[in-house]
């Protein structure tokens, strides 16, 4: 026999693909296997990048980098159940990242993933789904979509389904949806408050929290609130407070009883089942200050309706129970604009302004406590301010009581919020106590007074009128006590500061670029070093300055465009020589008269020979010299040619025009008028305002003021440019150390720097004026650096310049943090 043969198996068909088995260990390979047609790859595709993504946040980055988004969306509705079901689920996981939310929303898969919450779909469809909405939920884009497609309602069948995940994912949902009034406004259609008061009898404490949290959002609208009550959900909130295992629900759980009491059904419902006496049990025994608040809030609403009763008692005999009624209104309406709104309904305003004249100190501190909470709603306010408010408070402002005075001036402070006010606080005398308030050794009154000079302290007359009363000086020396200074008195001090910026610079040597300069600046130099001496030392007026004697202190200098009334007499001279109240010395002569002019003025103040008689003046400072008193004084000295050199000299000095305000009595007094100022502000005006680019603008300028102060003097011959001279034959020409600033020819860095933040300001050219050491002073303007690029969507910022005003004018040099760089600049 022979041997048998085993039978061969059959080969496969020629056009069938044999079975390959991959294994990958990278992301990129298996998003391409999303596209695959074959349900099972799809399947073990997406069990993997979701095992992937739940890993970390990078990883859900690098999945949206490599695309994996897009062709996911399109599994949503894949026909196979567990495609279907695992793209779901990585969706949930996703839609945490920013980044995919964003695209999400481009892709306008919100539909497909609403579809999934339908009552056919499996639980763990269900759970993922209303992850990815809660996720998504979180912004209002995402908020408006799910609206819009519908997606309220299956979210609220969902908080009765028995898988605590889905609970958890849709009320959550809920919760971010009804911070929308239109969401709140569908919610309470649907009927949804029955199904979230269910979730409070959750064993899971975030469900409750949740709950909880929601509805504190709709009992806002009253809806909601009768809704609540019908479905006996005050009596879980109680049950709620009175469980200690559950003291982490308390703070929530208050806060919905708190917007229950709003309606009176509620309220007489709680006080008849003891609720109350619960609630002020919470709001005294509790250690927990949100609990306290929550529990006070809620009280306070349930005694609402005692308000009108108490209003009435305020206009009791006795003074005891004015006062017991003006404690609980202030106690009542802190905090509570409902309160607060109640009380005016009540025509309670004239009995609170009545008792502020109570013969009782705490019925004053009380009222006024009430008014302050009142007037933080400008309505309210408005209704104070037309009951003569401002001058009933001037008598507790000048008790000597510390409480009331501290109640009072924050009553200032919360009222003085507009011209008008303040111009009745002003005209009533309520100024005056209230700046004395500034002195007081007790802290608040000290920073109470403070506030309410910073607020009073919003328009110029008032500034002036406080810094008269000498505000400043004493709110000077209040900051510079670490003990006694406040954040208020040195917002009060910078505020009056900024009304009067002569004294700002003069103080603190800078001028931001938001410090307008108007006609009546004057720089007067440095204080700082006599404040430190004695504090409190006062910048004198410009018309005392105008009116004193030169001297050997540096020139003010003054800046005015506006013309004056009174018109100089013409000058004796050569017309091209004139500059309108003193004259240009330009010439060596000229600038050799000059010199022997300054000793002449020392000799006739006193500080040269004792023999030389002064010449009699003539009316104002401006010393009139004859030509035969010049001639009789040369004749003294002898008739040498130095002497009929001086008495031609002088006889040109006696041209020179009066300033305006000399010889004039104190009602027509006008500051210097600065014709050449004047001229400087139409040209700018006229040539470099048209200018588009503001770099343009900034080098025009820096170059115009330049050239009107001497023009570009090297750094190697700053110390041969005579301007110290030039001033001082200034000074001695206008008998003043006051100088309009048109009148400097030539000028160093302080005089340019000035002018250029004068002529920038007249122009809308923002920049900064800062005063150096040694005359120096240097403008900063902000300027977009064009070579930076900053962040997609969102420009760099501007960078600091100093602008060169000297050496080489118009060229703009980039602040460092280095004051190297500054010094080598200057």
């Amino acid at each position: 026999m022979g041997k048998k043969l085993k039978k061969e198996a059959e080969p496969p068909p020629k056009d069938v693909f044999d079975p390959l088995t991959i294994e990958s260990k990278k992301a990129a390979t298996v998003v391409l296997m999303l596209n695959s047609p074959e349900e099972e790859i799809l399947a073990k595709a997406c069990e993997a990048i979701y095992k992937f993504a739940l890993k970390g946040e990078e990883n859900k980055a690098t999945l949206l980098e490599l695309g994996a988004v897009e062709p996911l969306t399109k599994l949503l509705t894949h026909e196979d159940k567990i495609v279907k079901r695992n793209a779901t689920m990585i969706f949930g996981i996703l839609a945490s990242n920013n980044d995919v939310k964003k695209l999400l929303r481009e892709l306008d898969v919100m539909n497909s993933v609403i579809a999934q919450l339908a009552p056919e779909e499996e639980v763990v469809i269900h759970e993922f789904a209303s992850l990815c909405l809660a996720n998504m939920s979180a912004e209002y884009t995402s908020k408006v979509q799910i609206f819009e497609q519908g997606g309220l309602e299956p979210l609220i069948r969902l908080l009765s389904s028995p898988d605590p995940d889905v609970k958890k994912n849709s009320i959550e949902c809920i919760y971010n949806l009804v911070q929308d009034f239109q969401c709140r406004a569908t919610l309470q259609e649907l009927n949804a408050v029955p199904p979230i008061l269910d979730l409070l009898k959750s064993e899971f404490p975030v469900i409750q929290l949740l709950a909880l949290k929601t509805l504190g959002v709709i009992t806002n609208d009253k809806e909601s609130r009768t809704m609540l009550r019908d479905n006996q959900g005050v009596d879980q909130l109680i049950k709620i407070l009175e469980a200690k295992e559950l003291n982490d629900l308390h703070i929530e759980a208050l806060a919905v009883i708190a917007n229950c009491l709003e309606d009176m059904d509620t309220m007489v419902m709680i006080q008849q089942t003891g609720g109350l006496k619960k609630l002020l049990t919470f709001a005294e025994n509790s250690t927990i200050p949100d609990i306290q608040k929550n529990a006070a809030k809620a009280i306070t609403k349930a005694a609402y309706d005692w308000i009108p009763q108490l209003i009435q008692l305020l206009k009791s005999d006795n003074e005891e129970v004015r006062e017991a009624a003006a404690l609980a209104l202030a106690n009542l309406s802190t905090c509570n604009s409902a309160n607060a709104n109640a009380i005016a309904e009540a025509d309670g305003i004239d009995p609170l302004i009545n008792t502020l004249s109570s013969k009782r100190d705490g019925a004053i501190a009380n009222a006024a406590t009430v008014l302050t909470n009142m007037a933080l709603q400008e309505p309210l306010r408005t209704a104070i301010q037309g009951h003569d408010v401002m001058r009933a408070l001037h008598g507790p402002l000048r008790s000597a009581n510390t409480v009331v005075q501290s109640k009072a001036a924050l009553t200032v402070a919360a009222t003085a919020c507009d011209a008008d006010a303040r111009a009745e606080l002003r005209n009533s005398g309520g100024l005056e106590p209230l700046v004395e308030l500034l002195r007081s050794k007790n802290e608040e009154v000290r920073r109470h007074a403070s506030w309410a000079v910073m607020v009073c302290a919003g328009d110029e007359p008032m500034a002036g009128e406080l810094c008269r009363l000498g505000a400043l000086e004493i709110l000077e020396e209040i900051n510079l006590s670490l003990s006694r200074k406040n954040k208020f008195s040195e917002a009060a001090y910078n505020k009056l500061l900024n009304s009067n910026l002569s004294l700002k610079y003069s103080q603190l040597g800078y001028l931001s670029s938001s410090n307008i300069i108007s006609d009546g600046f004057y720089d007067y130099g440095r204080l700082l070093y006599f404040l430190q001496i004695s504090p409190g030392t006062r910048l004198l007026p410009l018309k005392e300055l105008c009116l004193q004697e030169p001297n050997d202190l540096r020139a003010i200098l003054l800046i005015n465009s506006k013309t004056s009334d009174i018109s100089p007499p013409p000058s004796t001279e050569d017309k091209s020589s004139d500059i309108g109240y003193g004259r240009s010395i330009s010439s060596s002569s000229s600038l050799r008269r000059a010199s022997k002019e300054r000793a002449n003025y020392r000799f006739s103040t006193g500080l040269g020979s004792p023999t030389e008689e002064k010449p009699e003046p003539a009316s104002g400072r401006n010393t009139s010299l004859s030509k035969s008193t010049v001639k009789e004084k040369g004749l003294r000295k002898g008739r040498g040619k130095k002497e009929e050199e001086k008495v031609k000299e002088e006889e040109e000095v006696a041209a020179i025009p009066k300033l305006p305000g000399e010889g004039t009595t104190d009602k027509e007094w006008f500051p210097p008028s600065d014709p050449d100022f004047c001229v400087y502000v139409h040209e700018v005006t006229k040539s470099i305002l048209p200018k588009t680019n503001i770099r343009d603008q900034i080098e025009a300028l820096a170059k115009y003021v330049a050239e009107k102060m001497g023009g570009r003097i090297p750094r190697d011959k700053l110390h041969d440019f005579s301007w110290e001279l030039h001033i001082s034959e200034l000074k001695f020409q206008l008998k003043s150390n006051v100088i309009p600033i048109g009148l400097v020819k030539k000028g160093i860095f302080y005089h340019r720097a000035l002018l250029f933040k004068a002529l920038a300001d007249k122009i809308g050219i923002g920049c900064s004026l800062v005063r150096g050491e040694y005359g120096r002073a240097w403008n900063r303007v902000k300027l977009m650096n064009e070579s930076s690029k900053g962040v997609i969507g969102v420009p760099p910022p501007p960078e600091n310049y100093i602008v060169d005003l000297m050496f080489s004018p118009g060229t703009l040099m980039k602040l460092r943090s280095k004051d190297a760089d500054l010094y080598r600049f200057l």
